[in-house]
């Protein structure tokens, strides 16, 4: 009796699916379209990547890590076939490595400095007459050159971990790849991230949700082509988080720290990578571990600058509304109901109760289950209007499997696409939509968990046990394992 060697009906219409995906993301990003015209073919993208999420669902397991791992590195890939299309971050990446590479600090001098005049090329600072003919795309100096380096007249706002990215990128690079050598370099990393996923979810979930981060537009088009460093905060928050889950705490919280000061969003994580953990020594592992890393990696950038080492920092968050709300479109859903002054107590106190829930009542086993609420609850009450700052919300999504939430991240990406256009409504709609989707599944899956309560004879809605003994509150704060480790 021969054995069918023929491939699963469902293996074959996710291949197929996932060959779409990687021809429209290819195309996207090949063609000339701007802003709106890029955010609907963008859009098409996300509805194809759900299409073989959805599929991927039938693939028998044996199939599963392969297909993941194939589409992983063909959506991935699609990054590296155009110049940076929706953002110029990656110029200041690979200005700043050039900048260190020389033995200068980057954050003494803005690119639009004259003491680093030497350093110019005609890349990062064309000439004359392409400033003229390519003037819309081209930040001026003042001295009749221009560069692509956006806010040339600030210092570099990255802290030291992305910085030393930029550095290694820069060292590595081969003479005259201009924009590849960091592309190339996240391409590496987001493949990283997919690995790294697969080895957590085949023994603590289910590997089809890799395939959320693997698969994800998000993917090649923030983290590859436009290269931000963002995916090298994702690497290194999903490693903290599965390092903690394991009860590795000092090496968790060492590899946080690296995250915050690769990206300083991850800081967000924290109480999720303390998910029911009460017992003082083992909190102080994580928190202590991460603050002295950050501060250790901060260190030879202070004792070779002149200046701080917070550079333009506050200065974005001033220009990004961030301080006031009435000064551009942060606190979208907020102001909605309260008055642009209160905006901001409002969201600190509502990150910090989110917060506060996740580390006393969340699963030490499952820190990213957490994690994904306080950062997507962070999301939606600052709104903010950079899409790549939900890569990081994409990663704890495959890790977590709860897919709702990424609707956040489109709700981003249609603010930082199309929001000159909708205005503040339609940025506010998007963000609404996104939230009234998070708000509906947590709803439906209470009801539904209710529901299963009532099903094995527990009106009250606690889980019983087998022998149908009722379980107390106190013990359902942390799974039994961890109740002996952490008292």
């Amino acid at each position: 009796m021969t054995r069918d060697r023929r491939l699963p009906l469902p293996v074959l219409v996710t291949t197929l699916l996932l060959s779409l995906l990687t021809a429209s993301l290819a195309l996207l990003l090949r063609a000339g379209a701007h802003e709106t015209g890029f955010l609907t073919g963008y859009a098409g993208a996300w509805a194809v990547f759900a299409a073989a999420a959805v599929a991927l669902r039938r693939v028998p397991r044996r199939h599963v890590v392969p297909l993941v791992l194939a589409g992983a590195v063909a959506v991935t890939a699609t990054g590296l076939v155009a110049a940076p299309r929706t953002s110029t971050d990656s110029y200041r990446y690979a200005w700043d490595g050039r900048v260190q590479a020389s033995g200068v600090s980057p954050y003494d001098h803005a690119p639009a400095d004259p003491a680093l005049a030497g350093l110019r090329d005609d890349w990062l600072f064309p000439s004359a007459a392409a400033c003229g003919r390519d003037g819309v795309a081209l930040a001026p100096l003042g001295d009749g050159r221009c560069t692509r380096i956006n806010r040339p007249a600030v210092h570099t706002i990255y802290p030291p971990m992305a910085e030393g990215w930029f550095l290694l990128v820069h060292v590595l690079s081969p003479e005259g790849v201009r924009h590849k050598g960091l592309q190339a370099g996240s391409a590496v990393l987001a493949l990283a991230v997919s690995g790294l996923l697969l080895g957590v979810l085949r023994q603590r979930g289910d590997p089809r949700r890799a395939a959320l981060w693997a698969w994800c537009p998000a993917v090649p088009v923030e983290a590859v082509d436009n290269a931000h460093v963002d995916v090298l905060a994702v690497l290194l928050s999903v490693g903290a988080l599965a390092l903690v889950a394991r009860r590795r705490h000092v090496t968790g919280g060492v590899l946080l720290g690296l995250a915050v000061a690769a990206k300083l969003l991850p800081a967000v994580l924290l109480p999720g990578a303390l998910s029911g953990i009460r017992r003082p020594r083992t909190v102080a592992a994580v928190t202590l571990t991460a603050a002295v890393t950050v501060a250790l990696t901060y260190l030879p950038y202070v004792l070779l600058s002149d200046g701080s080492v917070l550079g333009y920092l506050s200065g974005y968050a001033r220009e990004e509304g961030y301080d006031n709300a009435g000064a551009g479109g942060r606190y979208a859903l907020l102001r909605l109901v309260l008055p642009d002054a209160w905006a901001l107590p409002a969201a600190l106190l509502g990150i910090a109760a989110v917060s506060a829930v996740v580390w006393w009542r969340g699963d030490p086993e499952r820190p990213w289950h957490g994690a994904l609420s306080t950062l997507g609850t962070t999301f939606l009450l600052l709104t903010p209007g950079y899409s790549w700052y939900a890569l990081l919300l994409v990663a704890l999504v495959a890790l977590d499997g709860r897919w709702e939430w990424l609707g956040v991240a489109l709700a981003g990406a249609v603010a930082y696409l199309a929001g000159p256009v909708i205005g503040a409504v339609g940025v506010t709609a998007a963000y609404g939509a996104a939230g009234g989707v998070v708000c509906a599944m947590w709803w439906a899956r209470r009801r539904s968990a209710g529901r299963s309560a009532g099903a094995r004879g527990d009106f009250t809605g606690r889980p019983q046990p087998p022998g149908g003994t009722s379980v107390s509150a106190s013990s359902l704060a942390r799974p039994p394992s961890r109740q002996r480790l952490d008292p």
